[in-house]
């Protein structure tokens, strides 16, 4: 049986730590779910793994897109699972890790299908948009999918502020004439492969405080030059993210630093709870303390092989 181990938890956790002592005892690599750092551009600012950290295992799907590349999750979950397929020919073991729960779900579980979208909806919207702001779409998505915008509300209320998706969700709506919430998890993916989910946590206190130090060891290493080289493209949806955002509002000078900063750190302690929200869902996922030694994982893996 080839076992794909998967391993979740919040932002600062320590899962890329994690994922290479088990690798290494596995002797296989490791594939990012993690989809801020798919970005070459974007280094500091998503924690991507250390240049030793990297040297140390081989890892696939860091780094390996531009912000200026158009990249979905089908795309991953497509890219994802024929290198596992090709990992699997000579390896009994892969490891997937990262904080993203969309990606993760996508290869273990595969992907919502939806009919195709005539282009027309997408540009009438996007002009709509463009015209009457986020509000108009949260509206929009409350009166064609009410049932859609209470989940959201409730599991991921950050997602009512992206107006990607909800673009995404009310041109599904309109192009089918059937909410989006209807094409939901219909039938999973049948995989070829065991799936392990090992999950790590803590208390939201030493959780919040590892995000803290974090954001300021971020800071120590360049973050602020980061996000200035950046500032030119800053309407890009990679962009759209917590450390660049709120530097971006700094560099523009409508904040100052300390306040961009403590937004930083605020707005990460907010995406580590909706993190969790989203992994705790999984009823799959065994929950470790992360300071527990490595070799109690080792033979929990061991023994659900």
């Amino acid at each position: 049986m080839k076992n794909l181990i998967l391993i979740s938890g919040p932002t600062a956790i320590g899962k890329t730590a994690l994922s290479i002592k088990l690798a290494q005892h596995f002797n296989c690599p490791i594939l990012s779910c993690d989809s801020r750092q798919f970005y070459r551009e974007m280094t500091i600012g998503t924690a991507v793994p250390s240049v030793e950290e990297l040297k140390s295992v081989q890892h696939f799907f860091v780094q390996n897109i531009s912000i200026h590349d158009q990249y979905s999750v089908g795309d991953f979950e497509k890219q994802a699972i024929a290198k596992l397929d090709q990992i699997f020919k000579t390896n009994n073991f892969a490891i997937l890790v990262g904080g993203s729960g969309l990606y993760a779900d996508a290869i273990v579980n595969g992907l919502d299908v939806f009919p195709a979208i005539d282009k027309a909806v997408r540009t009438k919207l996007t002009d709509e948009f463009e015209k009457f702001g986020i509000s108009y779409l949260q509206e929009k998505l409350q009166e064609l999918d009410p049932f859609y915008v209470q989940k959201l509300n409730t599991d991921n209320p950050q997602t009512l502020q992206n107006p990607q998706r909800l673009l995404r969700f009310i041109e599904v709506c309109i192009g089918t004439s059937k909410p989006y919430s209807s094409f939901l998890q219909k039938q999973k993916s049948n995989r070829s492969f065991n799936t392990i989910s090992i999950g790590i946590d803590t208390n939201r206190d030493i959780i919040y405080n590892r995000i803290d130090q974090r954001v300021d060891l971020m800071m120590q290493n360049g973050l602020l030059a980061e996000a200035q080289n950046l500032l030119p493209f800053e309407h890009l949806n990679a962009l759209q993210t917590v450390g660049y955002r709120e530097l971006f509002e700094h560099l523009k000078g409508n904040v100052t630093l300390e306040f961009a900063i403590d937004e930083i750190k605020k707005n990460t302690r907010r995406f580590a709870k909706r993190q969790l929200t989203w992994f705790k869902r999984n009823e799959k996922t065994t929950w470790f303390d992360f300071e527990i030694d490595v070799h109690k994982i080792i033979e929990f893996i061991n023994s659900k092989i």
